[in-house]
């Protein structure tokens, strides 16, 4: 009913809500609907595991790759046995994947693991090739973001996407995939490597959610995404992330161009391999 005179009411309406959907909406939650509901929950929460335990680190640079391609240039470019660590991971469980608590991983195993520069601990580095949900976003930036000091903090992260979702006047049948586009927050003052991703486009998902936790927290953080035609572990599309070894952040990390180029075509190889084994 209306509060005061001229207010307009909407009466309410069932149209367009079938029977069943009425009925479900009506229906109280019993003790077993709600013990269901905490259960998935529950199996929903992520956990971060840190060794050492102590939060929150100190960081310069933190680095992350989201996705298989993004998450395969870092160990063919980066990543070294012998210059990084393991200091986290992340589990969690989905109604698309479940990460593997090895760390010993294939670039298309489900996994979110943390190195660490022995050189200078304050050089973060982080793998993620799990799908996120989105209802899971916000806990993956509490538990991750909470172990690392925000003060000097930057920010880069590396992801993947179909060049369809990209919008422009042209044709993308004309684009020549795959492409570098780059989205950064106010505070990132230094030059991109490539383009800048132009409007009315839009980044989805967990890269998504790191660049606006920057932007909210006022970090310095660029995003990096390579628009390819290819959705699954490609050569091309993991080498069209090179243009970013020349950047401040990277550059002084670079393994062996040469060497790693090998390396690429060594984690391929053993990925066709170990796939055709379980075809």
């Amino acid at each position: 009913m209306a509060k005061f005179f001229g207010e307009v009411v909407v009466a309410p309406s069932r149209a367009g809500v079938d029977d069943e959907e009425a009925a479900e909406e009506g229906r109280e939650e019993t003790a077993e609907d709600r013990e269901i509901r905490m259960e998935l929950q529950k199996k929903r929460e992520i956990a971060a595991l840190w060794s050492p335990a102590q939060e929150p680190v100190r960081c310069s640079s933190f680095i992350v790759a989201v996705g298989h391609n993004a998450a395969a240039f870092l160990s063919s470019f980066i990543l070294d046995s012998v210059c990084w660590k393991v200091v986290g991971a992340v589990t969690l469980w989905n109604e698309w994947c479940r990460t593997t608590s090895a760390t010993n991983v294939l670039p298309t195993d489900s996994f979110c693991l943390f190195y660490q520069l022995i050189s200078d601990p304050t050089v973060l580095l982080c793998q993620c090739s799990c799908y996120v949900a989105e209802d899971q976003q916000f806990q993956w930036l509490e538990k991750v973001f909470g172990h690392i000091r925000k003060e000097g903090l930057q920010v880069t992260i590396l992801s993947t996407c179909p060049v369809a979702d990209y919008k422009t006047q042209e044709s993308t049948l004309t684009l020549p995939s795959p492409f570098l586009k780059a989205l950064k927050t106010k505070e990132f003052k230094e030059e991109v490597c490539c383009p800048l991703l132009e409007q009315p486009n839009i980044v989805r998902d967990l890269p998504a959610a790191v660049l606006s936790y920057c932007q909210v927290w006022q970090i310095p953080a660029v995003l990096y995404q390579c628009y390819t035609d290819i959705i699954k572990l490609d050569t091309v599309t993991i080498e069209a992330f090179k243009p970013l070894l020349s950047s401040k952040t990277l550059k002084n990390l670079v393994k062996d161009v040469s060497e790693s180029t090998k390396i690429l075509k060594k984690l391929l190889t053993t990925n066709e391999t170990h796939n055709n084994i379980y075809i």
